[in-house]
């Protein structure tokens, strides 16, 4: 038997289909879709889940911009965009699709 923490996870599969669906978007733009659509989980464990996903391949940073505005911790903040990786297995997931498709009316 194997030891540890198993390598899949369905919270990663998730983001992968929100990302297969959505083509590139940043961490703050999936963990709001991914509340939207599926169960309720922190923000903080859908940025965990896009670190990992990085290290498994499932997921690549595509850029890092930074965007000025008036925000409550300062005036600069940075975005880390991501797109799907070579590893990364959407299976079409019908719910992401159809929020989607409404969503980008």
């Amino acid at each position: 038997m194997v030891k540890g923490r198993p390598v899949r996870s369905r919270i990663r599969q998730n983001v992968v289909e929100i990302l297969y669906y959505l083509g590139e978007g940043y961490g703050y733009q999936i963990a709001k879709m991914y509340n939207e659509i599926f169960p309720t989980v922190t923000q903080r464990s859908v940025y965990y889940h896009l670190r990992k996903g990085i290290s498994t391949k499932e997921i690549e940073m595509q850029k890092v911009e930074q965007e000025k505005g008036e925000f409550s911790w300062g005036n600069i903040v940075e975005k880390k965009y991501y797109v799907l990786g070579r590893n990364a297995e959407p299976k079409g997931e019908k719910r992401v699709k159809e929020f989607l498709s409404r969503w980008k009316r």
